[in-house]
């Protein structure tokens, strides 16, 4: 069973998704907080579309699928449905709007 902080912060991302409004730092922080994540973010950076499956993580495909999930509802990548394929892009103009330099700043941080 999770912990209190665990619930909230999983109600908090949910009513975020949900709402379609402007992610927050927190979300955006704790989605950018895993280097598996913040390998997903690496690859999207380039401004392309990638399907899930494009990425070789050193995870299961239920571990994966869950941060894709917390990388979308923090409003870090948005997801494109064609047929049975989903297609990420990372929401890079956005949250550059939202958050000023916060992309590349993390992105510099991991390559260091």
């Amino acid at each position: 069973m999770g912990s209190l902080v665990q619930l909230a912060e999983a109600r908090s991302l949910a009513s975020a998704a949900l709402t379609g409004g402007d992610p927050d730092l927190a979300s955006v922080l704790h989605a950018l907080s895993d280097p598996v994540r913040l390998q997903i973010v690496a690859k999207m950076a380039d401004g392309n579309e990638h399907s899930c499956g494009s990425f070789s993580l050193p995870v299961t495909k239920s571990t994966s699928s869950h941060h894709f999930r917390v990388l979308r509802e923090a409003g870090v990548l948005s997801t494109r449905t064609e047929g049975k394929n989903r297609f990420n892009r990372l929401e890079r103009d956005r949250l550059e709007q939202r958050f000023p330099g916060l992309i590349d700043a993390v992105l510099r941080a991991q390559v260091s």
